[in-house]
């Protein structure tokens, strides 16, 4: 069974997982390429420069998926609280397991903030319950450990999946309540919030790269920046109509890494270049990559097996890569050494280790933790 199907019942689209996989790739090709910026000292992001769209391509993939797996399912048997179970199950061993990775390679690191001083170890150990229990840290919390602002500090990627909940909780109490042109009244106000920030840059960061803190405008920006793509595809669920296409998975993987190796753009004009490229691939590209998605299908046993294990290791690669990802800007910094060329074993290495690891994870403790627990909780036998 894929492992993205447990607890439904509904087919998948086996591209949409597949195109899922390669964009949880491509994150962890932006974030080596960050690792060179940041040890450094640069701010422009070389290589996949724009690979952190992937994280707003993941919020309309949710919108689009949880909207056609659950929008009439609610009144024959859905309860708000099963959904939030369904939720919990799928997403939440995962999130632990990451979160201690990242209290072990924080430890392993030497327990220090990024500008040196020592940690003790209740905070580590305070870091890690929050992160269990998804309680972001703010600039100066007893556990922000890191000393950056980030709001998981032992992973710091856990601010999409904070912000993934919150649109979870949306849709179960008000979204999935809208009709077709109140979401799209709702669509088309968060659109313009996105543009915004995209436009405008008000965090100053150059991208539409926020959502990670809680300092500043990051919360509104984070929230925005989910309950846009994911209200929009939403509506693409609800409106969807295929259309025949030949090699989509290939067609729209191609296009999806292009679209990620976009050089940076200028933002010190009028109007931000770069967030103007933003804002094209959110609102007008991304949509279209999965209208093509969920209109093709594998037509060989190659493609199939390909799309359904990209699909099945892509949350997993995506919540477990970065703990590891410290540890190798750790070592630059303390080498000197900032790019390609003299990294590329240690930047493979982090590659595939962790696709493997990923793997062995989904394995031996997701797949079998989540079939308990949908027994247990989702799945009980009829009085």
């Amino acid at each position: 069974m894929n492992t993205s199907s447990f607890a439904d019942t509904k087919p998948h689209y086996n591209l949409l997982d597949g195109l899922r996989g390669v964009a949880a790739l491509s994150v962890i090709w932006y974030h080596i390429f960050e690792g060179y910026a940041f040890a450094g000292g640069n701010t422009t992001i070389g290589g996949i420069n724009h690979g952190y769209l992937a994280v707003d391509f993941f919020f309309m993939l949710s919108g689009f998926v949880i909207s056609y797996a659950y929008d009439d399912r609610w009144g024959s048997g859905l309860t708000v609280g099963n959904f939030f179970r369904r939720r919990l199950i799928r997403l939440h061993p995962m999130v632990l397991f990451g979160a201690l990775l990242g209290a072990v390679t924080f430890l392993a690191q030497g327990a220090v903030t990024w500008q040196g001083t020592p940690v003790a170890t209740t905070s580590v150990l305070l870091a890690l319950l929050c992160a269990c229990c998804f309680i972001p840290a703010w600039s100066g919390a007893p556990w922000e450990v890191r000393g950056n602002g980030e709001m998981f500090p032992l992973n710091g990627p856990s601010w999409s999946l904070f912000f993934e909940y919150i649109g979870n909780i949306l849709y179960a109490l008000l979204i999935r309540r809208l009709s077709d042109r109140a979401l799209a009244a709702l669509t088309l106000l968060t659109g313009a919030g996105l543009a915004y920030f995209a436009l405008a840059d008000p965090q100053q960061y150059g991208t539409i790269g926020v959502g990670w803190t809680l300092d500043g405008v990051n919360f509104a920006g984070g929230l925005v920046r989910m309950l846009f793509p994911f209200t929009l595809g939403m509506l693409i669920a609800r409106r969807f109509r295929p259309v025949k296409v030949r090699g989509a998975f290939w067609i729209c993987s191609a296009i999806l890494v292009a679209l990620f190796l976009v050089p940076a753009l200028p933002t010190d004009t009028a109007v931000s270049l770069n967030g103007l490229f933003e804002v094209a691939c959110i609102a007008l590209l991304f949509p279209l990559l999965i209208r093509l998605g969920a209109s093709g299908a594998t037509t060989d046993r190659f493609s199939t097996g390909l799309c359904r294990f990209m699909g099945d290791i892509s949350f997993p690669v995506y919540i477990i890569h970065y703990p590891f990802m410290y540890l190798f800007y750790a070592w630059m910094i303390r080498h000197g050494i900032a790019d390609f060329a003299r990294t590329w074993p240690a930047a493979l290495l982090l590659f595939f280790g962790n696709i493997l690891l990923a793997y062995v994870a989904l394995k031996l403790y997701d797949e079998p933790l989540r079939r308990r627990l949908a027994k247990r909780f989702l799945h009980r036998p009829a009085r």
